[in-house]
């Protein structure tokens, strides 16, 4: 059986203000989420990416150590980029979007409009290279 995505999972300081930009911001959909034991709100949410057989997900965890605990924070190997595939007539409504959020592109190419979530991860809307 040949590789897909399944998902990917990043924690977050500030569980509620993540999910409120993965949905309003890029209208992902909750699929599930899972209470923390002991009640307290929620330990994750997971939203939609995709449709059908395919799709997977995006897991927002809330993280239980401080951002500047996390080894992976202070500039070693690690994850470089979430990116979600958008068509290239979109590309100018999710700039609009973006701007009325106030979400900063930090960086465009030719195939992808580059901004960050509230906690600095990376993300990209790509039409690149499927849509040549």
């Amino acid at each position: 059986m040949p590789l897909a995505f399944h998902h990917l999972a990043i924690q977050c300081a500030d569980l509620d203000r993540c999910e409120h930009f993965y949905r309003e911001v890029l209208g992902l959909a909750v699929l599930k989420r899972w209470p923390r034991e002991g009640g307290g709100g929620d330990r994750s949410v997971w939203l939609s990416v995709g449709s059908g057989e395919q799709a997977g997900f995006l897991a927002l965890e809330r993280a239980e150590e401080p951002l500047e605990r996390r080894p992976w924070r202070d500039g070693r190997a690690g994850l470089h980029l979430f990116a979600l595939r958008i068509a290239p007539s979109e590309r100018r409504g999710w700039e609009d979007r973006l701007e009325a959020a106030g979400v900063q592109v930090v960086h465009r190419t030719r195939w992808t409009i580059y901004f960050t979530d509230p906690e600095g991860n990376r993300i990209g809307l790509s039409h690149y290279p499927r849509d040549l």
